[in-house]
């Protein structure tokens, strides 16, 4: 309402965003064509891909952060661990090595139990899919031990078909205040998910500012906040342009250095 415009929303999947960033990037410089990018899309992609048609890092400019998510890590509700100790002992003793599922190779949930893998000093096999959605449903079927599944998976752990031994972020989610961070028995791991708006590079700053003050003015309604919880543990995201910056540039390498260290490749 602030812009005194309507928003039309245009999905363009495909290519973990690739796309719709192409799309973006190819689009006037004038604020009217924005991207709600990913954190995959920006610090990950460049990669993993063989081939892009543009360079986040370069053909972007972030505009605002809009929303901050957590992974937890989740386990058939039959293993026999329940607690991250439990599992991280049970998997450096399981011959063969527990089979964890992603949504997909280089994605995040790859690249976190990755991570993950190298701290503890364990071995997993690797289950990839073509999404989140079918590799949450082999873990609640029991054919993978573990995965990282966003917060939309909640409700398959209220109702028992996945069990939460942790959280891969700084801070437990008021969601599931029982369930301990990462940090606990590894300290200083953290990885949480972030989105946010893009427009392509050259767009005026005083336009890049008049939208930044208005996404942020939304998202510090009470009722974002509501809208957001609901659609699983989202919460706004509010940062200074430096801030949402240096948070890129940040998981730009620290993804890539887990890339290069596991040779995660998307044809």
């Amino acid at each position: 309402p602030g812009l005194g415009q309507p928003v039309v929303v245009e999905t363009r999947t495909g290519s973990n965003g690739n796309i719709a960033g192409e799309i973006v990037v190819r689009s006037p410089a004038d604020g009217h064509t924005l991207l709600l990018c990913a954190d995959s899309q920006i610090a990950i992609n460049p990669h993993v891909y063989a081939k892009m048609s543009f360079d986040p890092m370069k053909d972007l400019v972030p505009v605002a952060s809009v929303a901050s998510n957590e992974f937890l890590l989740a386990a058939n509700p039959h293993q026999p661990f329940r607690t991250l100790r439990e599992f991280i002992e049970y998997a450096k003793n399981a011959n063969p090595p527990l089979a964890y599922a992603s949504g997909g190779n280089g994605s995040q949930h790859h690249l976190t139990m990755e991570m993950l893998k190298a701290r503890a000093g364990i071995n997993l096999l690797h289950v990839p899919f073509r999404s989140a959605a079918p590799a949450t449903a082999a873990a609640i079927a029991g054919e993978v031990s573990v995965l990282f599944a966003g917060s939309t998976a909640g409700p398959q752990i209220r109702a028992g078909k996945l069990r939460a031994l942790a959280i891969a972020g700084a801070k437990r989610l008021a969601a599931f205040p029982e369930v301990p961070i990462i940090a606990e028995v590894f300290p200083g791991f953290a990885n949480s998910i972030w989105l946010g708006l893009c427009a392509p590079r050259g767009t005026p700053e005083a336009v890049l500012a008049r939208l930044r003050t208005e996404v942020n003015h939304v998202l510090a309604l009470p009722e974002t906040k509501e809208i957001f919880a609901r659609s699983g543990a989202l919460e706004p995201y509010i940062s200074t342009p430096e801030e949402f910056a240096a948070l890129i540039r940040a998981d730009y390498e620290k993804y890539g250095r887990v890339v290069r260290a596991i040779g995660a490749k998307v044809d």
